[in-house]
């Protein structure tokens, strides 16, 4: 709403007072109808909550395993309140995205009861009735409650106190609730009440519900359907982070609103319920139908979140050990289970937890912990306390599984839901916007546990390859993202959720690796064991770690800081991005700059004013230096300066510990260049890692020539640590650099180069893929890196890689048993297609429609359109568009053949006569993704009308701007693609 106009109208005192009277009375019939009209279907007083619910269980009864005797109803007024769509009330505090200060909940008696039936399941309509006691304490006079609730429908409400004895005060009177509503657009439930609440004073507040379990976003109570012993069956489990609980109960659903929880879980006696806390207690009961049912009780929970609580009802089976007098069980299918699936991640559970114990010097204070693995769990994992929920395939692990990343990924899994354990559970962060507290930890650390149980791991590539290099990537100061958030940017749920990417959790994990490296690693430790000590069981700010770590380093005299950790760490989490550091070797002045996509050749234009405290580690003729600091835009550091001689050169950033990247100035470039040249094992391969990926990345981005990074690729012929040959290939066969610029000159260059190279490391890996491909099993590095050199290989037509292709695609063909090894499955897959005809297309297509398994359905999709016969691709896409065996939309198949360079032509062709098809079939924006698609190679205004001709009539109007505009981007990314491909073919010939 804009100011006030000094245009008007006048009216007299006389009107005024009675246009007053008239609005008054209009708001006091709108008051009127909003007591008429509310959210749920009836509030009673004179039926305490949840005992009039057909079929519904007693209330909890703090966990003694039999119900509580039946409170006498008082003579409390009773309101009747119809639900309306659309109901109208005045402006108050339910407007607001936080809740109000007025109450602080102590304690929650939670029963739920979800209708799930042994064998009678059905993934429609599953109902779940509850009832919640929450006990809480009156900070601020009010007539009026808010609590979060969503989806559910709430059938009965009853406010009791003030309580003199706890929760089970006999004789604690009832205030009357006099309406109660829901407010949609801030989730909350609305109590009205005809008392006022005392500051002080404790009330225990009285709900029963029901709610729907989800079908299909795993948020809330969620059904999983699966296959077990050859048989279709059911669970139900939860997932309430972050604000899901209020999906299941009405809740205060807040992190900093922590309580205890004594939970009642009514179940089919066929199934095995679990929750945070051992069982206690189980009796039976009847519905109203003569069933039978299990009611479970637990212990009570420790003070903890809302996000927290957690349930599964299930027909699993488990594992079991106890590491120091605490349970573990795994629990499964139990076909997995009988197949030792989930023996791998129970032997490594218990040492985890007792590493991090020991780390922390505070003990995991439940007495048990249920890890299950869900067949179906988008969200891959969860560290509730006590049940921590995982998706089964970053659990469990396969015999077949040796050579795959998997027993990484469920090491690295595990140790990050454990790490939770102490970050978030234990001390939880305030709000949402400082996530990374509990997520960037626990990412660091489940690093940490990993190279505890494995040294020999090369750990500094490790987290560089799965950390480091993909925040970079996806970080830079024209995203308005900082790890840290302001607390008002983050109220709505959308807002929370997208919160949950590489800035929080690989971004946040980097900062505290740089952290612990400039104040060295005892003392980091150190200072979070006293974190975690005083904060153990409430929540924090980011300041407050700050101050801690500040704590520790004025209690030492040996490490100094330019600065306070707050101000340090701020510069860090408080705004976006990371900054470039140059060194001019020749004069020793470093400075600093933001990073900014395509730097813009007018730095006027550039906005980001503030600058990073940034700890320079760094190694000189390869002896690491003494640590100094960056602390303004530039500083000159004399002992940096190097000389003519031939072994001088200096690396900034030891083992990248620090979030930034480096350049130098053309000397540092051709001290580096000439290292590598002459003895390149004198640079760490973490540190050749970081050049070739720092130079490239900068030469990309306008900072640095192109031919300056290519210069540091002439040494490879002698590297034999396939990390860095990733790294390499990575950069130098990108689709966009060297597939699409239909630039023929360049590519016979890059082969001629890049074979001679690849030769030493090729014959390596050739020899173990055929005499002893197990010898891999060990080396992650190699298996995350073996496809890319595999696939690059094969694309530049070495015939080694084509035979070998051909080989292994045959044997698999003829002798099933005969796996292709994981590492190069998909590259052999692709090549076995292209080098062959139909026959083998046919037999892959059959091995497709077997498959039930996602993942490996779209490496398979992916394979068949790697043919090279364009009747087989037209083929393939009529059986895409008439569905079967083509049953899910998991892959746009139209779109995997418009991206191959045949296929490119033959889908454009297929579109002319099926278009109406495959809107139908994928959706109309699959058309605007198949644009851009054959789009790709576009470099001229003339063939950017053609193709939207071409497209004019599949597209609606606003799809037709918005292609028009992404089209030019295209274009332009393709001539910049193209000038720098013939800089590079240029290079090349020079030094071919």
């Amino acid at each position: 709403m804009g100011s006030p106009s000094n245009s008007g109208f006048y009216v007299s005192r006389t009107v005024a007072l009675l246009l007053a009277g008239l609005a008054a009375a209009f708001l006091l019939a709108l008051a009127v109808l909003a007591a008429l009209y509310g959210h749920c279907a009836r509030v009673s007083s004179s039926a305490p909550c949840g005992l009039g619910v057909p079929d519904a269980a007693p209330a909890p009864s703090g966990g003694h395993g039999k119900p509580p005797p039946t409170p006498k109803p008082d003579r409390a007024r009773e309101a009747t309140v119809t639900p309306t769509a659309g109901d109208w009330h005045p402006p108050g505090p339910w407007d607001q995205p936080r809740l109000p200060p007025w109450l602080v909940p102590l304690h929650y008696e939670l029963e739920l009861w979800p209708r799930l039936r042994f064998h009678k399941f059905s993934e429609k309509s599953l109902r779940f009735t509850g009832r919640v006691n929450i006990t809480v304490r009156c900070t601020t006079a009010t007539a009026r409650l808010l609590l979060h609730s969503l989806y559910l429908d709430c059938e009965r409400a009853e406010v009791r106190g003030p309580l003199s004895s706890g929760a089970g005060d006999a004789a604690a009177g009832r205030v009357p609730v006099d309406n109660m509503w829901f407010q949609p657009d801030t989730e909350y439930l609305v109590l009205e009440l005809g008392e006022t609440l005392q500051p002080g004073s404790i009330y225990e507040l009285q709900l029963s519900f029901r709610g729907m379990v989800d079908e299909y976003l795993r948020e809330g109570l969620f059904l999983n359907v699966y296959t077990d012993q050859g048989e279709h069956r059911a669970l139900i489990a939860s997932q309430l982070e972050p604000t899901f609980a209020r999906y299941v109960f009405p809740c205060f659903d807040e992190p900093a609103l922590k309580a205890t929880f004594n939970i009642t879980i009514i179940h089919h006696p066929s199934y095995v319920a679990l929750s945070n806390m051992p069982k206690l207690g189980q009796y039976e009961k009847e519905d109203v139908n003569g069933s039978k049912w299990t009611v479970t009780t637990f212990s009570t929970t420790p003070h903890m979140p809302t996000y927290l609580a957690a349930f599964a009802i299930c027909d699993f089976d488990h594992i079991n050990k106890t590491e120091r007098g605490k349970e573990i069980h795994i629990w499964a299918r139990k076909d997995a289970i009988a197949k030792g699936h989930a023996d791998f991640a129970l032997n490594i559970t218990g040492p985890i937890f007792s590493f991090l114990e020991d780390l922390f010097n505070i003990s995991y204070p439940l007495p048990k912990t249920d890890i299950i693995a869900l067949p179906d769990f988008d969200k891959h994992a969860m560290e509730n306390w006590g049940l921590l929920i995982f998706d089964e395939s970053l659990l469990l692990l396969e015999p077949n599984d040796q050579l795959t990343e998997k027993n990484a990924e469920i090491s690295y899994t595990v140790s990050h839901e454990i790490g939770h354990q102490w970050f978030g559970n234990l001390v939880t962060m305030n709000w949402w916007n400082n996530l990374w507290l509990k997520e960037g930890f626990a990412s660091y650390f489940e690093f940490e546990v990993i190279n505890y149980f494995n040294p020999k791991l090369p750990s500094n590539e490790i987290f560089f390859s799965n950390v480091l290099h993909n925040a970079l990537r996806g970080d830079h100061a024209l995203v308005p993202r900082a790890v840290s958030m302001k607390v008002e940017n983050i109220t709505e749920t959308s807002e929370i959720m997208e919160l949950y990417d590489i800035f929080t959790y690989h971004k946040g994990a980097s900062i505290a690796r740089m952290l612990s490296s400039f104040l060295n690693e005892h003392l980091f430790i150190s200072a979070l064991k006293s974190y975690l000590k005083t904060f153990s069981y409430s929540n924090v700010e980011q300041d407050d770690l700050w101050r801690y770590l500040q704590m520790a380093i004025d209690d030492q005299s040996t490490i100094l800081l330019p600065a306070t950790v707050k101000s340090i760490m701020d510069s860090w989490t408080r705004q976006s991005g990371f900054p470039v550091i140059t060194l001019n070797v020749s004069t020793g002045v470093m400075k600093q700059e933001p990073f900014y996509l395509e730097k813009f050749k007018n730095q006027s234009l550039l906005t980001h004013n503030e600058t990073w405290i940034i700890p320079i580690l760094w190694i000189k003729n390869g002896t690491s230096q003494s640590l100094v600091w960056l602390d303004k835009s530039s500083k000159v550091f004399p002992e940096m300066q190097v000389s003519d001689s031939d072994h001088d050169w200096v690396i900034l950033n030891l083992n990248m510990t620090g979030y930034y990247r480096v350049n130098y100035d053309a000397l540092g470039w051709k001290k580096l260049n000439q290292q590598l040249e002459k003895d390149f094992k004198a640079i760490p391969v973490i540190h050749r890692l970081q050049l070739i990926d720092d130079a490239f990345f900068l030469s990309k981005n306008n900072y640095i020539e192109i031919e300056t990074a290519l210069e540091l690729t002439k040494y490879l012929a002698e590297e034999d640590e396939i990390i860095v040959w990733h790294m390499v290939l990575a950069h130098l066969t990108t689709r966009d650099l060297v597939y699409d610029v239909n630039n023929y000159d360049t590519y016979p260059l890059l082969k001629k180069y890049l074979l001679k190279r690849l030769n030493s490391i090729w014959n390596t890996y050739l020899t173990i893929i055929r005499e002893n491909v197990l010898a891999l099993q060990d080396d992650y590095l190699a298996k995350i890196s073996l496809e890319k050199l595999f696939d690059t290989v094969c694309w530049l037509g070495l015939e080694d890689c084509l035979q070998l292709s051909r080989e292994l695609f045959r044997k698999w063909v003829n002798y099933p048993e005969n796996e292709i090894p994981y590492p190069i499955k998909n590259v052999v897959l692709c090549y076995g297609i292209a080098l062959g005809g139909d026959k083998e297309w046919d037999f892959l297509l059959d091995v497709y429609t077997n498959t039930t398994e996602e993942e490996e359905r779209i490496n398979l999709a992916y394979a068949m359109s790697c043919s090279k016969d364009p009747w087989i691709l037209n083929r393939y896409m009529e059986y895409a568009i008439s569905a079967s065996p083509f049953t899910s939309n998991e892959t746009n198949i139209i779109d995997f053949v418009a991206a191959s360079e045949v296929g490119q032509y033959v889908a454009k062709d297929f579109l002319v006569n099926n278009w109406q098809a495959v809107r139908k079939r994928y959706g109309t924006q699959s058309l605007v993704t198949l644009m851009y698609t054959i789009g790709r190679t576009i470099s001229t205004d003339l063939q950017i009308i053609k193709l939207q001709q071409f497209f004019s009539d599949m597209l609606e109007e606003h799809q037709r701007t918005e292609v028009h505009a992404k089209l030019q981007t295209i274009k332009n990314e393709n001539l910049k693609n193209k000038r720098q491909s013939a800089r590079i073919a240029e290079w090349l010939r020079r030094n071919t």
